[in-house]
């Protein structure tokens, strides 16, 4: 068993060693599971580039884009180099725990679950106390996501997702930014794969410490959630999840004008923006 940990990067030069280094501090061997750790950088300007030419040692792949595309399209280039048998994302902020594996992993290995969600809304895990309205607006978008999956997620936007590869092979990713979160959560919920949610402890940080999502970034998940969440046919699906089919697709012409509105000019006006 091997698990595939994708990282995408953004200006995370101050960060992204010590993360490389407490993803590999993970003791997954001791549970027999291999590690493949793969990070994308998303065409960094603060010196995260060179940073990474001299970390080769603590990464299995390396991936540079030429242009800032958004998180969304670094964790594509992640997923297709991905070998591994699960999937997990990573941020590079040291906002979570690597150490969470070992809770993420288990409803899959023990073939209850085919996609894990740590969520940071679950009791029992320390987190800092933060922004108000971000708790506000993450809780209220994962209330519609679910309106329209039939899912009970507490936590969407949460950044550790782990899952089994297959399911990639049975979706189309699109979104090249932060609208990946709700456009994989609709799309894996309307193929049926089984979903599981574990709590996750949560070290956010501020916009001083080089936070970088936004209110925009919220006006492009709602119209996502209401593009991939309203308007995907339900895939077929065989029980189990693993080395099924799903056939999804996205009814593009059905999709309300005012979203697609929403979408472009959220987008346009967080150009420079990524993960």
């Amino acid at each position: 068993m091997k698990l595939s940990i994708v990282i995408p990067v953004y200006n995370e030069e101050a960060t992204i060693r010590s993360v490389l280094e407490r993803v590999r501090r993970v003791p997954l061997s001791e549970i027999g599971v291999e590690r493949e750790i793969i990070v994308v950088d998303d065409c960094s300007q603060d010196g995260t580039r060179e940073r990474l030419e001299k970390l080769g040692h603590l990464a299995d792949v390396i991936r540079f884009h030429d242009v800032n595309k958004g998180k969304g399209a670094a964790l594509r280039t992640g997923f297709e180099a991905a070998t591994g048998d699960l999937v997990v994302v990573q941020d590079a902020d040291r906002e979570y725990d690597p150490m969470d594996y070992l809770k993420l992993l288990p409803p899959i290995l023990d073939g209850r679950a085919d996609v894990v969600y740590g969520s940071r809304f679950r009791g029992g895990e320390a987190g800092r106390v933060l922004y108000f309205w971000h708790y506000v607006g993450n809780r209220a978008l994962t209330m519609i996501s679910n309106m329209t999956t039939n899912l009970n997620l507490t936590d969407m936007e949460t950044c550790y997702k782990m899952f089994r590869r297959e399911c990639l092979a049975s979706v189309s990713l699109e979104q090249n930014r932060f609208g990946f979160e709700p456009e994989f959560t609709a799309k894996l919920a309307k193929g049926g794969w089984r979903f599981y949610e574990v709590g996750i402890g949560y070290d956010g940080r501020t916009y001083a410490e080089g936070k970088k999502i936004g209110w925009k970034d919220g006006v492009v998940a709602l119209a996502c959630i209401l593009r991939y969440g309203l308007f995907i046919k339900r895939g077929l699906h065989s029980a189990g999840g693993a080395g099924s089919n799903i056939e999804t697709a996205v009814w593009a012409d059905a999709l309300p004008a005012t979203a697609e509105a929403e979408v472009a000019v959220a987008e346009e006006s967080t150009v420079a923006e990524t993960v």
